[in-house]
């Protein structure tokens, strides 16, 4: 069901072509500038806390592959707060579906530009990294395991976000902090931050198991193979969590009117 709705979506969205590919395009503009900063100051200083240029674009990739996969299946989860204030949260309860199932195949956009983005520097990195012995060819699947772990991760502090929503109804600020900011923080390594910061972006909003934690063990291995299951664990766990708490919201959610 879910797939014969993406595709209708696809369908719909693919109607203004222009706009579709043009926004595709700024998309990924924007995410190479922002890489582009990084890379700057790495090749003028070398490293950042001891991560090179090449370690820091595996972060970066994966954190960048994970958003793009969660924002391609569930666009709207993060738009939720619009459907509260119009009330048009209510035509999809009257829907023969589970609301979160309709939510999420409703305006899908496919980040072609971030998929082509991320590819490019994890292969690069990825790469370079190879021919210095630093991984081997294992670190592909394992960290193909890592993005589908921080896109489960991802859509599901995007979940637990857009769940308040059924309570504030005005959730763009606390989407900032818990998705945009959390996330942008992810995209560099967690080391060069404040223990207490480590600590918010690990224990708190656990957007460190989408790159950085992993990271440990495929880069460098600080760590065991327990990390992996960790990192799979963090994310099943935040998954039903969210769940459990859409399902609870969703029982208490009363309509804006109009």
């Amino acid at each position: 069901m879910y797939a014969l709705l993406f595709r209708a979506s696809v369908r719909s969205r693919m109607q203004y072509r222009f706009n579709f590919w043009f926004s595709t395009l700024m998309s990924a503009l924007i995410n190479v500038v922002e890489f582009l900063m990084l890379a700057v100051i790495l090749m003028k200083f070398g490293h950042i806390k001891g991560w090179t240029l090449e370690e820091a674009g595996w972060l970066y990739g994966v954190l960048t592959l994970s958003k793009a996969l969660y924002r391609t299946v569930a666009s709207d989860v993060h738009n939720i707060e619009n459907y509260l204030v119009s009330g048009e949260l209510d035509a999809l309860l009257l829907r023969p579906l589970p609301v979160l199932l309709a939510l999420m195949s409703r305006n899908v956009s496919i980040r072609f530009g971030e998929v082509i983005q991320g590819v490019c520097i994890l292969a690069l990195s990825m790469s370079s990294l190879m021919r210095e012995g630093q991984i081997g060819w294992l670190s592909v699947p394992l960290t193909a395991f890592i993005v589908l772990c921080g896109a489960v991760l991802l859509f599901s502090i995007g979940l637990l976000t857009a769940t308040a929503g059924f309570w504030l109804t005005r959730i763009t600020e606390l989407q900032n902090i818990t998705e945009d900011a959390a996330r942008t923080a992810a995209q560099y390594p967690l080391s060069i931050y404040p223990r207490w910061l480590q600590g918010f972006l690990i224990g708190v909003i656990p957007v460190g198991f989408a790159n950085f934690m992993p990271g440990l063990f495929v880069l460098r291995g600080d760590t065991g193979w327990w990390m992996l299951l960790l990192t799979a664990a963090v994310a099943g766990a935040l998954l039903s969590l969210s769940l459990f708490v859409w399902k609870f919201g969703i029982s208490r959610y009363q309509s804006t009117g109009s």
